[in-house]
């Protein structure tokens, strides 16, 4: 997922990445070789933090494959489709947090 920052003239980027976007991205600086199992991918990649939601919330890898039951990855596809739903998890249930709601409410 992505989502654009509100316009201004600073040179941050165009988009914010977070979810699977932003994992499908930092992915691809980590030398992952497929198949793999979700002790590879954690040796490799698990120090990785994600920012699951716009607000900058994050887990690192081996906290998302901690919470699913693959323990092996034919590919990267599969590897990112499996960490999908957390990831969504646990944006749900930020954005449904009470200080979330709040901030909501404030205007600025």
């Amino acid at each position: 997922m992505g989502v654009r920052p509100p316009a201004d003239n600073s040179d941050e980027p165009d988009v914010i990445e977070f979810g699977i976007a932003a994992l499908d991205a930092r992915l691809s600086d980590v030398d992952i070789e497929y198949p793999a199992t979700a002790r590879e991918v954690r040796d490799a990649a698990g120090h990785i933090a994600v920012p699951f939601d716009a607000s900058g919330h994050s887990m690192t890898v081996a906290e998302a494959l901690e919470e699913t039951t693959a323990t092996e990855f034919d590919n990267e596809q599969e590897l990112l489709n499996d960490l999908h739903p957390i990831f969504e998890r646990k944006r749900e249930a930020t954005r449904n947090s009470i200080l979330s709601q709040l901030r909501a409410l404030v205007p600025f």
